[in-house]
């Protein structure tokens, strides 16, 4: 059932995605008087289609993809025939480069406006729910990877690349994180310590399950629910519980509890809670995981925020478009050698692992957005056979007034294919390599 949640998602999620961005190039095709021969959301075999004047609209089985059909235009179909005849007056050849360049930027601008619009839309509908810095008063508790890049238990982080910490999610912001030169700046023993960023921080990372949270705030907790026929509920543990020690061993902060517990893991544990002033103690065994079986309430005070439509426009705008500046900085580390491809590269399996197992509306259309944003960039990106491909070409046309010849479009097309397929190919193998290993 989790699996079908998530492949669900995916779907629903590409489906709207492909379809809006197809849409934008047949509308804009349609405008110019070009004859719109399919649009399909889907790729073959063919699930269902109806012909509506000159254009067939089909949905096909094979769910990660769309095209739409232009005439006269060397497209992934490669179906050049008609181009061996004189153009006619309504095909995509026959019409003005502008025109042309417009009919290719079409899906590009249609996916930017979508993310901008979902982003605006979840800003102004939800508002923002953040943990100001200043809650965080205990410190960090840096896992390994912190520590290897020189966080210590305590720290309190005060600023990141110079400028002070608000809000403390901006710890794991990706300006921070793919940034050059990025650092944070901590208060330890009364003294104000700068911690680089290493370049290859988002390698170390990807090696890790709970990467992104390298360092957590050392906060006070109290127990939360109590899961049934757990350890915690035989031995009686309650809401509201203040646990001070497991096996003699302080658990002031959730960080220590868990360090604890790993130790007794499968093993008999003396819990001492402080409940209603009192001192009451308990005996279990814990799982073998380390865990008693119960939520964790961190003693927070979280701060929200509502934003009126005239906020919501311009930050959902910078959120989206903070997804296009995340992209091309993790790329340009990428092409430095500072991060490695098959760690930060993803195909269907690991984008369906981003929507997760469970469904939630502000997480679905959250991804769906950002989503969008990196369809748009990826469609730009100068490949034959993407978007960008032929824009560049018809670029070209534009400045030098010269056509290329459909024979270099179709073998451009052709070159462009492999490229993609093979790094389908690629992404495809890698989720699965990432899941085995």
């Amino acid at each position: 059932m989790d699996i079908l949640i998530m492949v669900g998602q995916l779907i629903l999620g590409l489906t709207i995605l492909v379809g809006l961005h197809e849409l934008g190039h047949m509308l804009a095709a349609k405008w110019f008087g070009m004859r719109v021969e399919k649009y399909a959301i889907g790729f073959p075999p063919k699930i269902f289609s109806k012909k509506v004047g000159e254009t067939e609209y089909m949905l096909g089985l094979i769910p990660l993809g769309g095209f739409v059909k232009i005439s006269g235009m060397v497209d992934e179909s490669l179906d050049t025939e008609a181009l061996k005849k004189d153009p006619e007056p309504w095909e995509f050849r026959a019409k003005p480069a502008w025109q042309r360049l417009i009919v290719m930027m079409g899906g590009i601008i249609v996916n930017v406006i979508t993310g901008i619009v979902i982003f605006i839309a979840l800003t102004y509908s939800y508002g923002e729910s953040y943990l100001p810095a200043k809650e965080v008063k205990y410190g960090v508790q840096p896992n390994e990877i912190g520590q290897d890049i020189g966080f210590q238990t305590g720290d309190k982080i005060v600023a990141v690349n110079g400028q002070p910490l608000e809000k403390f999610e901006d710890v794991y912001s990706m300006d921070m994180l793919l940034g050059r030169d990025a650092f944070y700046t901590v208060e330890r023993n009364g003294d104000r310590i700068n911690i680089p960023i290493p370049a290859d921080f988002m390698d170390r990372m990807a090696d890790n399950k709970e990467r992104m949270f390298f360092v957590q705030p050392r906060v006070p907790f109290v127990v939360g629910e109590v899961a049934p026929s757990s350890p915690a509920s035989k031995a009686g543990l309650q809401s509201g519980d203040y646990i001070k020690r497991i096996n003699g061993e302080s658990t002031q902060f959730f960080t220590e509890f868990q360090a604890v517990m790993q130790k007794y893991a499968g093993k008999p544990v003396t819990i001492e809670v402080e409940r209603n002033n009192e001192l009451v103690v308990l005996e279990t065994t814990a799982n073998e995981d380390g865990t008693l079986g119960f939520y964790q309430k961190p003693l927070l005070e979280y701060a929200t925020r509502d934003y009126s439509l005239g906020e919501a426009i311009p930050l959902g705008t910078n959120q989206a478009f903070g997804v296009i500046t995340a992209n091309l900085k993790g790329f340009g580390k990428i092409f430095r050698g500072e991060v490695s491809a098959s760690k930060s590269l993803s195909g269907p399996i690991g984008i369906a692992q981003i929507f997760g197992d469970t469904f939630n509306w502000y997480k679905f259309w959250s991804i769906t957005g950002m989503l969008s944003m990196v369809l748009a960039f990826m469609n730009f990106l100068p490949i034959p056979a993407l978007d960008g491909g032929h824009v560049v070409f018809l670029t070209y046309e534009m400045i030098s007034g010269r056509k290329p010849s459909d024979n270099f479009l179709e073998n451009a097309q052709k070159v462009g294919m492999v490229l993609l397929l093979g790094l389908m190919a690629f992404a495809i193998f890698n989720d699965v390599f990432k899941i085995i290993f």
